[in-house]
């Protein structure tokens, strides 16, 4: 609740008021020494203009690595055999793009708010991800991140190959 309402820009009092709980009540659901009823959450969500579900788990981080050994959802077919490296919700477009990382770095300024990059190495070694804390890929690993924020790619041996998916949000 701590991070929606500090999200919303909203003080504990103002919370106490739009919701008709009492400030101790508010104060100890957020110290996680309070066990709230159903309809306490609902009267919280409503206050925070958020769902039941934001209210009760924390959004996943906006890094994911998936390394090439992870167990993993698999289907099988006569032909194909699939592994889920990513689900990413969206309403928007999709860019798919065929890619070489060299063994250098590329530092990429932020992109547009809502944008996702999703890479999966498909040859060689690489460092990629947020500038701040970027992740170390073998061949088969992937990594999803917001590209909102600084970020970079390095190779780390002479032909490292990837896919990268760019995510665009609807506009």
């Amino acid at each position: 609740m701590h991070r929606l309402r500090t999200a919303a820009g909203i003080s504990l009092a103002d919370l106490a008021s739009a919701s008709g709980i009492s400030k101790t009540t508010l104060h100890g659901i957020e110290q996680g020494q309070g066990n709230p009823t159903l309809s306490t959450l609902w009267a919280l969500a409503t206050a925070l203009k958020a769902s039941l579900g934001e209210l009760l788990e924390a959004p996943p981080s906006t890094v994911e690595v998936v390394r090439a050994g992870d167990r993993r959802p698999r289907v099988e077919g006569d032909a194909v055999s699939a592994r889920l490296l990513h689900r990413i919700r969206l309403r928007g477009t999709v860019e798919v793009y065929d890619i070489a990382i060299a063994e250098s770095t590329q530092h990429s300024e932020a992109h547009l708010p809502g944008v996702e990059e999703c890479l999966v190495l498909t040859r060689g070694r690489a460092t990629a991800g947020p500038a701040a804390s970027p992740a170390d890929l073998a061949e088969g690993d992937s990594i999803r991140f917001d590209a909102a924020h600084p970020h970079l790619y390095r190779g780390h041996t002479a032909h490292n190959r990837a896919v990268l998916l760019m995510v665009h949000p609807e506009t």
